[in-house]
Order: structure tokens, then C-alpha cells, then sequence
């Protein structure tokens, strides 16, 4: 029996899909809904073919019941992809989706070890494993500081001496050190830096990573394509 837990507002709703019986349930036309494609990346409008929808009363709290929509047999619109999507949602809003959504992330041009890291790190947040993710986003960092070739007793002076080897903005070196603190909150129970390590911190420092790994890895890509079409 799969359980999952449903975010509505502050209330986290304990759902069993073993509860799960479509016959007992009313048929609804569900909405359309626009998100990223779990398999494929791509932006998207997920429209529920008919009969692919059913209402079903959930269990809350102390008592009471709330109504979700949900999806089944519905398909990435991408020709290319069509791959299956389960969601949930109530009153039009998405509430959870299997494979879940995750941040777009673009690994071209990077080491493998930064893009198996940072790749690692957006599946841990799009799992809500967030902890996880801050951990794996300060690996990235370890990760860029030894493929550049910075060096230091530890991350923080391996962040400042990687400053000094590549170009980038200053900004992008005092993110890289707020990221390294998340993370050893994320590493320790002594560690008080941030009061917590949710969705929204995390997302923060997966945003500020794929920055760095833009500056330092992709924009002398671009620089030379665009070289590349003079005359």
C-alpha cells in the first residue's frame, strides 16, 4: 500500500493509494493543467482525456474529508515524448504529480561529476528529500572548486581561492559561500546558519549553482558558437 502526503495550505493530508477504487467513484472532466514534463523536460499543457479523471474524498486531521482530482492515462503533449503522468489536484491546482516536476537544469558542457551532482540534488528537491538536495548542492561546489583546480583546508577557503582562478561576478562567490553554509546545516545538528532547509531554500541554492556552473563551464561555449558564425 503506497501513502503519500499532500500539501494543502499548512495541512499535510496522509493519502493511500491502496484506497484507490474507480468503479465506487464519480467521473469528472478535470482542467487542464501547465507544467514541466517529469520524463522530458518540456513545458507543457496535460489535458485529461475523458474518463481520465475521478473525484475521491480523502481523510484529514482529526476528522472531516476533502475532495482531490485524480489523473490517470494522461500524456506528456510532446510528440516527441507522450510519456504517462499521475497527478493530483484540487480546485485546478496541482498538488502532487509521479513522476514529480523538477527543475530544469541544463548539463551541457559540464564534468560529469558537477552534472551527476547537481542533477542529483534537483531530484532530491523534486522528492522533497531537501536536506538531501542541500547536501548534494554543496558537493557541486566541492566538485567545481577540484575540476578548477581550487585549493584550500577546506570549502570555504577553496571558495575563495576559486575566485581568484576563474572570472566571475563577486555576487557569485558570496552565493557559493551561503551555499556551503545550507549544506552544513544539512551535515549538522550544531549547525544553526538558517532556521530551516525547505523547498524554498533549496530552490534557492540550486538556482544560484546553476548560475555558477553557467559562468564557469557554458558561457565560453556560447562565446564560441556565436564566434563561430562570423565570416
Amino acid at each position: 500500500m503506497n501513502i503519500v502526503g499532500i500539501r494543502l495550505g499548512n495541512e499535510v493530508i496522509n493519502y493511500s493509494f491502496g484506497q484507490l477504487k474507480l468503479g465506487d467513484k464519480s467521473q469528472s472532466s478535470g482542467f487542464p493543467a501547465s507544467i514541466r514534463c517529469p520524463h522530458c523536460g518540456a513545458d507543457g499543457t496535460f489535458i485529461p482525456s475523458a474518463g481520465g479523471t475521478f473525484q475521491h474524498n480523502v481523510r484529514r486531521g482529526a476528522g472531516g474529508q476533502v475532495a482531490v482530482q485524480l489523473w490517470y492515462g494522461v500524456h506528456c503533449p510532446n510528440l516527441d515524448c507522450l510519456a504517462p503522468v499521475f497527478m493530483i489536484e484540487q480546485g485546478g491546482q496541482k498538488l502532487l504529480s509521479f513522476p514529480p516536476e523538477v527543475i530544469d537544469f541544463d548539463s551541457k558542457n559540464l564534468p560529469n561529476r558537477v552534472a551527476d551532482s547537481l542533477g542529483e540534488a534537483i531530484q532530491c528537491h523534486a522528492a522533497s528529500c531537501f536536506k538531501g538536495a542541500a547536501l548534494l548542492v554543496r558537493r557541486t561546489l566541492e566538485e567545481v572548486c577540484d575540476d578548477r583546480g581550487a585549493i584550500g583546508k577546506d570549502l570555504k577557503s577553496r571558495i575563495s581561492s576559486l575566485g581568484k582562478i576563474i572570472t566571475i561576478p563577486q555576487a557569485l562567490i558570496e552565493a557559493m559561500d551561503e551555499i556551503r553554509l545550507l549544506g552544513n546545516d544539512a551535515a549538522h545538528v550544531e549547525a544553526k546558519a538558517y532556521d530551516d532547509i525547505g523547498a524554498v531554500e533549496v530552490e534557492v541554492a540550486i538556482d544560484l549553482c546553476k548560475e555558477l556552473v553557467k559562468a564557469t563551464y557554458q558561457y565560453e561555449s556560447l562565446l564560441t558558437k556565436i564566434r563561430g558564425l562570423k565570416k
